[in-house]
């Protein structure tokens, strides 16, 4: 990831016109991002503010990576420049979302199918597959400072503003591949994803590491800048890679109560009988023809006994036996006195139980 070359704080002039497109280029993204959230709230949309937020700062880390004054020396201001521009960057703009801020602002149409039917290509399934991401991102840096690509670059402003656009490119393909936040072909697997994160740091470290004890091949830098830059390389990468493991558990927590809702819907509620605790062991009771709820019946006892007597009374009907007994009276036990009715129907007199 190459963007090496004397900065405006190591005593250069204005920025160089591949500069300068570059800052144009990443304002004009950020406004057109920021214009498409704003449409889509006004037709009553929800889109967190937040994702606007983290855009904008992606977009003004690219600006600031190609023309900004970056710190330190030549090699530790590039340095610097490959984090914001190769790893920062691309975690706060994948982050925001913004292909599928575009599905959701475009209308039904041609534009809209081609976007989405882009996506989900082939082609480009194979880009965001994570292994392959990794290699491209963290295979061009071994390309470019164990090479003499880097030497290469360093007099050359078109070549580096190749190299510019690759790193670029590279990070937001890796990062996109690692978080899949956005609709692609073939979501992978969080372990695939996950131990390719893991080796993928794992590279970068260990390049750090090299560039730690020896400078890239045709290239002459102090002592001090080169341990510098490398020391960035590595801190600075490794809390981006602590990030997007952020990013990663925060999508296996959603992911796992989204499919543990899934089976609560699927299972529907409970219907049917339920077991009462603590009764009796016994004999299934099969089901009635008259319905559950003779069925539940014919499990109760029987016979209660009744109040002040000696007797016992069916409590419940038999299955089968109209309810009410023979003369079709309701044949719960009353509580309280009971009335006789006279041949007009009349209460005559009352009678304890």
């Amino acid at each position: 990831m190459i963007l090496a070359h004397v900065h405006p704080a190591a005593g250069a002039g204005l920025p160089g016109p591949w500069e300068q497109v570059s800052v144009v280029a990443a304002l004009l993204v950020a406004v057109a991002y920021g214009t498409a959230a704003g449409r889509l709230r006004r037709r009553g949309d929800v889109w967190p503010r937040w994702r606007g937020v983290s855009f904008t700062a992606g977009s003004a880390g690219v600006a600031w990576a190609a023309a900004g004054p970056l710190p330190g020396g030549p090699f530790t201001a590039h340095m610097v420049q490959h984090l914001i521009l190769g790893m920062a960057a691309p975690l706060l703009l994948v982050l925001a979302r913004p292909l599928t801020l575009a599905l959701r602002v475009l209308p039904p149409g041609p534009v809209r199918r081609g976007l989405l039917s882009l996506a989900r290509s082939r082609p480009v399934g194979r880009l965001v597959f994570p292994p392959m991401a990794a290699l491209l991102d963290v295979g061009g840096l071994w390309l470019l400072y164990r090479t003499e690509v880097f030497a290469a670059v360093q007099h050359r402003p078109l070549l580096h503003a190749v190299v510019h656009v690759h790193v670029l490119a590279a990070g937001l393909l890796f990062t996109f591949a690692v978080c899949q936040l956005d609709p692609v072909r073939r979501r992978r697997g969080l372990p695939l994803r996950g131990t390719t994160l893991l080796a993928a740091g794992a590279a970068h470290a260990v390049l750090a590491k090299t560039l730690y004890a020896s400078p890239p091949p045709g290239t002459v830098l102090t002592a001090a800048d080169l341990h510098t830059g490398a020391q960035v390389m590595y801190y600075g990468g490794d809390l981006v890679e602590a990030a997007l493991g952020v990013v990663l558990a925060a999508s296996w927590y959603r992911a796992g109560g989204r499919a543990q809702a899934h089976r609560r819907r699927r299972a529907g509620p409970v219907t049917g009988p339920r077991a009462v605790t603590g009764a009796p062991a016994g004999p299934s009771v099969p089901e009635s023809p008259a319905g559950p709820e003779a069925a539940s019946s014919a499990a109760r006892p029987e016979a209660v006994r009744e109040r002040g007597g000696g007797r016992t009374a069916d409590a419940r009907p038999a299955v089968g036996r109209p309810r009410g007994g023979a003369l079709g009276f309701p044949e719960a036990v009353r509580r309280g006195p009971r009335r006789l009715r006279s041949g007009k129907g009349a209460d005559t007199a009352r009678r304890p139980r």
